[in-house]
Parts: C-alpha cells; structure tokens; sequence
C-alpha cells in the first residue's frame, strides 16, 4: 500500500466547560493573549502558517496558565491534514 502520513495539527479547537474562580487561562505568549476561561467560550488557532502548511505557527505556541482556585475543565479538537486514527489502529506511527 501507499504510505501517506496523518500530516501536521493544522488546528486547535479549545472549549472551556466551565468558569474559573481564578487563573487557569491559555496562554499564548507571541500574542500577548490570554484567554479566560468561562463556561462555553471556545478558542481556536492555527498550528501551522497559511502560507506554508508544512511549517510551525510559532505565533500561536501556547501554554495552561495554573489554577489559583477553582477547578478548570475543557475539551480539545486537533484538526490533522489527513486522517490519523486509522494508520494507528493498524500499529502504524
């Protein structure tokens, strides 16, 4: 068969599922950006440049800021350029 691998992360799809009494943001130091967290805001963020889909976004590295109190919970979606699920459940990396 043909070896065609799952590409790069081209997306990040962030939602938060719930508030945060204090901290626990995201954030994104090439930005200047801080995103708070709150029930049912959504981020997303390209990983990699229009331009070139090969080629990290260094713009939007990004970091969890720590939870001073509270609790934080989110869900995330990685958007790949092709499919990955199915090369890994046949053992392929």
């Amino acid at each position: 068969g043909i070896h065609r691998p799952p590409g790069v992360r081209i997306l990040t799809f962030y939602f938060y599922l719930n508030d945060v009494e204090e901290g626990g943001g995201t954030k994104f130091p090439e930005l200047d950006l801080i995103v708070t967290p709150k029930r049912g805001r959504a981020v997303l963020w390209p990983s990699v440049l229009d331009s070139d889909p090969n080629k990290k976004d260094i713009r939007t590295v990004h970091e969890a800021m720590p939870v001073i109190r509270g609790e934080k919970y989110g869900a995330n979606a990685w958007i790949h350029q092709r499919d990955f699920k199915g090369p890994n459940k046949k053992g392929c990396s």
